[in-house]
C-alpha cells in the first residue's frame, strides 16, 4: 500500500479532470414541459380559472346577502291593527275577552322583546264557539322562523303539545306561516302563527281544522297587517 497521502496521488492519466464551472448542473435530461413562455401562460390560465371561480362564488354569496337584506328592508317596518270587523269576524270588546287577550299578549311579550304588542278576540257571528284568539306584535326579527318555532314550544308548555305542526302558504306578505293542533277544555283546537322580519303573531282557533285555521289566519293577516 502506498504511503502517499491521497491529495498527493497523481490522477489517472487516462481520464481528463472534471472542470467545475459556474453554470447550473442539469440533474435531469427530461423535457421540462416546453417553451418557458408556454409554461408561464399555463400557470396564468390556472390562476385565471381560480380567480374566476372565486369571483363567481363571491358574487353568489353577495347575491344571497343582497336578497336577504332586501327582504329585511321590505318587511321590517310593519304595523298591526285590530279592526272592528275583518273577514266576517267581529271584535269582542267585552271585559272577559279583553282580559283573555291581554293575558295572552303579556305571555308573548314576556318571551320575545316587542316594540308593540296586541291581543284581540274575534267572534264568529255564525258560531259563538268558534271565536278566534289572536295576539302578537311588531319588532325587527332576524330569524322569523326560529322565533315562531320558539313560540310554538312555549305554547306547548302552556296548553300541552302542539301536534302535527306544519308549514302552510304564507300568502303575498311572505314570511312563514305554520299550524298545528292541541287540546283544551273544549276539545282539540288549531293553533297557527306567522312571522316575518317585522312581526310575529299567534292565534287559537277552537272548532276549526288546521287547514281551515291556516286559511283564516292568512286572511286575517291581510286585513290586519300593513307595511310602511
Amino acid at each position: 500500500m502506498s504511503d502517499a497521502h491521497l491529495t498527493e496521488r497523481s490522477l489517472d492519466g487516462s481520464r481528463e479532470p472534471v472542470e467545475l464551472t459556474e453554470e447550473p448542473i442539469q440533474l435531469s435530461t427530461r423535457d421540462s414541459g416546453g417553451d418557458p413562455d408556454e409554461r408561464s401562460s399555463g400557470w396564468s390560465r390556472r390562476r385565471k380559472i381560480g380567480w374566476t371561480a372565486a369571483l363567481v362564488v363571491g358574487l353568489a354569496g353577495a347575491g344571497v346577502l343582497g336578497v336577504a337584506g332586501w327582504r329585511v328592508a321590505q318587511q321590517k317596518d310593519t304595523q298591526l291593527t285590530s279592526p272592528d270587523r275583518v273577514v266576517g269576524l267581529t271584535r269582542d270588546d267585552s271585559e272577559r275577552a279583553k282580559s283573555t287577550a291581554d293575558y295572552l299578549r303579556s305571555g308573548l311579550a314576556a318571551n320575545i322583546e316587542l316594540d308593540r304588542s296586541f291581543g284581540t278576540v274575534y267572534r264568529d257571528p255564525a258560531d259563538e264557539k268558534r271565536s278566534v284568539l289572536i295576539f302578537g306584535g311588531t319588532t325587527l326579527l332576524w330569524q322569523p322562523e326560529r322565533d315562531l318555532d320558539t313560540l310554538f314550544r312555549l305554547m306547548s308548555d302552556e296548553t300541552g303539545a302542539v301536534n302535527g305542526l306544519r308549514e302552510l302558504p304564507a300568502g303575498d306578505l311572505g314570511g312563514v306561516l305554520k299550524c298545528g293542533s292541541t287540546s283544551g277544555e273544549g276539545g282539540d283546537f288549531a293553533v297557527c302563527g306567522w312571522a316575518d322580519h317585522g312581526s310575529v303573531v299567534m292565534a287559537m282557533f277552537p272548532g276549526r281544522s288546521v287547514s281551515d285555521a291556516g286559511g283564516l289566519l292568512r286572511n286575517l293577516r291581510d286585513g290586519m297587517q300593513t307595511r310602511g
